[in-house]
């Protein structure tokens, strides 16, 4: 097999339906991280478990996709992605199936991590989408903010499909249905992908292995460049994180919304979904810094349309879709960036960037929970406000790409694209 010979050309026709099944497949896998979360009563009254061991399920569910994030999405750059696309789906399946069977709150427990740890599907999606765009004019950004939607709308959608498919068939039956669909997208993608080996990096004639891979992670994320967007993601990420969780108390303790008015409110996110593949097709015209510059401001001005939220609801919605348009928006425009480097790199530049950005949202979420607490709603702003601007700053400052990071000669080369 030669390793080095990229994905082939195929018509555009085929291409656009490969591209909206990739983003189904985001959608699909990544709802099924986020199903539990509206189940808790119903899992509560037929296990019997306590309060905080069945909140300890999405926890459990989350730390997984965490995990397998870090651990499994840096094999996409040692094996074949189709072929890890595929064992991760069935795996899948077989964790939404233990969960539907579990017969105690411990064993639903270890079934939800093992369903978060085969979950990292989006994150070897979008190299596999822009391993299939290669040599397509502009498509990278494209496809990027595609697949992203398509995860957005998976997350989005997914509280609302559980929610009211339990009524009719109960958390069993949500985790069976989903089992179900999972199974009949990974034989759908069977038929439908290429096979998609990996490639060596620009400096190297021979695919590492994944220890090496692995172990190469640390090395890779001290590149200035990627650095520097890593690490704006993640400041973007801790302001994105406070709000949610803030929104809350917000709705819950502020205004007293219930359970459904209060998750509408991640439908109102939703408007942000269509932003992303613009978002992506910026960062290709624009450059990194004037796309970053043009989103993370949308995040700003977000804040400020917030901050007469703790008066009036209903300056919230405004403020949320602004919010979003903007977070989601600048990961499109920053994953675009990754992607027009190295090509051998590419799923460890997607671990590096998405270990970042849920350490940023799991710190925001104590950091917005504190500043709720120390002043309520104007404290949470200026959490926000503060976080946004200095991801904003840390994106835009010129100069320090001069620095070589110590990393092994084998992968230090990166393809820089063109700044402005």
């Amino acid at each position: 097999m030669n390793h080095s010979s990229p994905v082939p050309a195929e018509p555009s026709g085929r291409f656009r339906r490969r591209m909206l099944l990739l983003a189904v497949t985001s959608a699909v896998t990544a709802a099924n991280v986020y199903l539990s979360q509206p189940l808790l009563e119903g899992i509560a009254r037929s296990l019997g478990g306590g309060a905080a061991l069945l909140g300890a399920v999405p926890t459990a569910t989350q730390l997984g996709y965490a995990a397998g994030i870090l651990l499994l999405v840096p094999a996409g750059d040692s094996h074949d992605r189709r072929r890890l696309i595929l064992t991760l789906g069935t795996l899948s399946s077989l964790a939404l199936a233990a969960c539907a069977l579990a017969p105690t709150a411990e064993f639903l427990l270890a079934a939800g991590f093992a369903l978060g740890l085969c979950s990292p599907v989006p994150q070897l999606v979008t190299p596999l989408a822009v391993a299939l765009a290669e040599g397509r004019r502009g498509a990278v950004g494209q496809v990027v903010g595609g697949v992203q939607a398509g995860q957005l709308v998976g997350v989005l959608a997914s509280r609302a499909y559980s929610g009211v498919l339990a009524e009719a068939v109960g958390w069993r039956g949500v985790h069976l249905c989903s089992c179900g669909l999972t199974l009949a997208l990974v034989a759908l993608l069977r038929s439908a992908l290429p096979p998609a080996p990996p490639v060596p990096s620009a400096a190297s004639s021979q695919v590492p292995g994944y220890r090496a891979a692995l172990a190469s992670l640390p090395r890779l994320a001290a590149h200035p460049m990627v650095f520097r967007i890593v690490l704006s993601g993640a400041l973007v990420g801790v302001a994105f994180g406070a709000f949610w969780t803030s929104l809350t108390f917000l709705l819950g303790g502020h205004y007293h919304y219930g359970p459904a008015r209060i998750g509408l409110f991640g439908l109102v996110a939703a408007a942000s979904a269509p932003a992303s593949p613009w978002a992506g097709r910026a960062a290709e015209r624009m450059g990194r810094r004037g796309a970053t510059a043009a989103l993370l401001a949308l995040v700003l001005a977000g804040w400020l349309v917030l901050l007469p939220g703790g008066v009036s609801p209903w300056w919230l919605v405004p403020g949320v879709v602004l919010l979003d348009i903007g977070v989601w928006g600048s990961q499109a425009a920053s994953q675009t960036v990754l992607f027009t480097l190295d090509r051998g790199l590419h799923s460890r530049l997607n671990t590096v960037w998405f270990t970042a950005r849920f350490a940023g949202i799991a710190l925001g979420s104590l950091a917005g929970s504190l500043a709720w607490a120390a002043g309520a709603w104007p404290a949470v702003v200026a959490v926000g406000s503060s976080f946004s601007a200095l991801g904003l700053l840390v994106a835009v400052l010129p100069g320090g790409d001069r620095w070589r990071p110590a990393v092994p000669r084998t992968e230090r080369a990166l393809t820089r694209p063109r700044e402005r």
